[in-house]
């Protein structure tokens, strides 16, 4: 590789770098000071793409339009964003923190359907920036001048942030937020003001991302997945609420990306998380955040409220139709309730995790995927029976997990969350890449269940035994002195490990049987759909139990079935009736999330209490 290739390569990376700080910069601001996982950023950054590349053609402007298309759509998106806080988020601040992240997820799915209907689905390229159309010679190559002032304009705006926040009493109230928002309020500050701004900036700074990249890649319905998880992997490395952290982690990750696809491009996607991994667990607070003061739980304060009792009675009904009714009911009917029962047990998995130990994992599709796909390859490689495929799946999984919740354990509170998602990325990127052995993006077809179990009612019944009977087991394991104890490191790490309880351990092995579970689940679902493709191990898939678990109600395990099957029936019911399937399920998810902000059952508790 010659010198002037590795230099052009450098300032390549260097010129994404500076749109991942952009990005990354307004996401780790809005975290510090709110405290939410905004997974709506990235639809922030998707949505001033697409409104630059249309102010860029209709302002009458001349060469200027595209500049100030630029700037319009910037500020266009943090008024977008300013409303979200107002009209949404400012409605949930009360309940637990990650009913936001639910409400967040949800404007994922309106931004998505309202990006395809104006825009369309076909890709777009958008225009050159005038001025800055061609490129510069150095040291013999050709380099996009464009990219050469993105290098420049990064620092800028990162001055521009530093002046803001350390030459302004707005600034210092977003620095000291940033560290202890609770002493800020006690002291007299208007907290949902500052809140608003605050939201507003960092959807300002996501807005600029996204109109500057306008010029370099073509745009897609899926840009926002991509950037998103970017994103996060800057924020994690550069440190959560570090601003300087993140312009830092954006240039090493945007180096390493570039570099990566010359070095090693059969595991360019590995290499980012893997950097992400190994700083969460040596410096789990990034190479520039300080430390903070954390509960050893990772989620204790999400399950803040008492169990919620579910009748017996209720239970027994259910289950009574759930085993008569099948036969009654049209295939296709059968199908979703094959699918409800994986999506109910893998929610249910999740719910050992999160509700009873209090460990809030954004990486639990690691679970699901690896299960989905050892029971692919048991079955196409090394040619084991359906049976032997389907009981084999589940330990891939735990074996998976084992590893995996070895490091996950050993941090808590958003930094136990995030590298669960750098694990579940890892898995993702490798079994895209390797496509000897799990055909890459085209995914393993052919996966169908023994001739046995060939009519939809008898695989449904296998599903209903293996998933119904998952569920039950893990019911029993929350309410044994297992997990009694796990509970108890919840609520007061310090006092249980005073009394001798190994609280590590406890969550290992939780960790380990989620996992095993989640596998399950995934063997069911991989059966039913009878392939297994890479985005079983993606971010959404780890999203959609967490929706699940906080729909239904946390506090409650019922909740994480009650919730499964409201959002795959709500998803089966639009999906029929209308293209913009994702705008009215989130809308529906917004409407619900408003009225009940601790869940269904949560709420319902609540006023059955009043």
């Amino acid at each position: 590789m010659s010198p002037s290739l590795i230099f052009i390569q450098l300032l390549s990376g260097l010129a994404h770098a500076m749109v991942l700080f952009l990005i990354a910069s307004g996401l780790s601001l809005i975290f510090g000071v709110t405290r939410i996982v905004n997974f709506a950023h990235g639809s922030f950054y998707m949505l001033a793409a697409y409104l630059t590349y249309t102010l860029a053609a209709v302002l009458p402007l001349g060469a200027g339009a595209f500049y100030a298309a630029l700037l319009l759509a910037a500020l266009a998106v943090a008024a977008v964003g300013l409303l979200v806080e107002v009209l949404l988020l400012r409605r949930v601040y009360r309940a637990p923190e990650l009913y936001q992240l639910l409400l967040t997820f949800a404007l994922v799915l309106v931004v998505a359907d309202a990006v395809r209907f104006f825009w369309g689905t076909e890709n777009k390229t958008g225009p050159a920036a005038p001025g800055l159309a061609g490129s510069v010679p150095i040291l013999g190559q050709l380099f996009p001048t464009y990219d050469l002032v993105l290098i420049g304009f990064g620092p800028l705006v990162a001055a521009g942030l530093w002046y803001v926040f350390y030459r302004t009493k707005w600034g210092i109230l977003i620095r000291a937020a940033t560290e202890d928002r609770e002493m800020v309020a006690a002291l007299g500050v208007d907290q949902a003001r500052l809140f608003t701004s605050v939201f507003a900036l960092g959807s300002f700074l996501a807005g600029l991302g996204g109109a500057l990249q306008v010029p370099r890649q073509a745009l897609t319905n899926v840009m926002d997945t991509s950037i998103i998880t970017e994103a996060f992997v800057v924020v994690v490395v550069g440190g959560m609420g570090s601003v300087p952290g993140a312009l830092l982690a954006a240039v090493l990750i945007g180096v390493i990306d570039a570099f990566g696809v010359l070095v090693l491009p059969k595991a360019s996607l590995v290499m980012t998380f893997v950097v992400m991994a190994v700083v969460l667990i040596l410096r789990p607070w990034g190479l520039l955040g300080r430390p903070q003061a954390q509960q050893r739980s990772a989620g204790a304060a999400v399950v803040a409220e008492s169990a919620i009792a579910v009748p017996k009675t209720g239970v027994l009904v259910v289950l009574a139709a759930l085993i008569a009714l099948p036969p009654l009911l049209p295939t296709f009917h059968v199908w979703v309730l094959v699918e409800i029962l994986a999506f109910a047990l893998f929610a249910a998995s999740l719910h050992l995790l999160m509700g009873t130990g209090g460990m809030v994992s954004f990486g639990h599709a690691a679970a699901f995927g690896l299960g989905a796909y050892g029971a692919a390859l048991l079955l196409q490689v090394a040619r084991a029976p359906m049976a032997l495929a389907f009981l084999g799946a589940p330990l891939v999984a735990a074996l998976g997990a084992s590893v995996i919740g070895v490091f996950c354990v050993r941090l808590s509170s958003i930094y136990f969350a995030m590298l669960t998602l750098a694990f579940a990325q890892i898995a993702y990127a490798i079994v895209h890449q390797w496509y000897d052995v799990t055909g890459g993006d085209n995914g393993l077809l052919g996966i169908w269940p023994a001739s046995w179990l060939a009519t939809p009612l008898r695989y449904y019944y296998l599903a209903l035994l293996a998933c119904g009977g998952g569920i039950a087991l893990l019911g029993l394991v929350g309410r044994a002195p297992f997990g009694l104890t796990l509970r108890a490191a919840r609520d007061h790490a310090p006092r249980a490990e005073a009394v001798g309880v190994n609280v590590r351990f406890h969550q290992w092995v939780a960790f380990v049987v989620a996992g095993f579970f989640g596998g399950l689940a995934g063997a069911t679902f991989v059966f039913l759909k009878g392939s297994v493709f890479p985005s079983y191990l993606h971010v959404p898939t780890s999203v959609e139990p967490l929706v699940m678990v906080l729909l239904g109600g946390v506090q409650a395990f019922a909740g994480a079935p009650v919730g499964a099957a409201i959002y795959k029936a709500l998803d089966t019911l639009v999906t029929r009736y209308t293209d913009y399937w994702q705008m009215v399920l989130g809308g529906i998810l917004i409407a619900l999330v408003l009225v009940f902000p601790r869940g269904i059952l949560g709420m319902l508790a609540e006023r059955r209490r009043v």
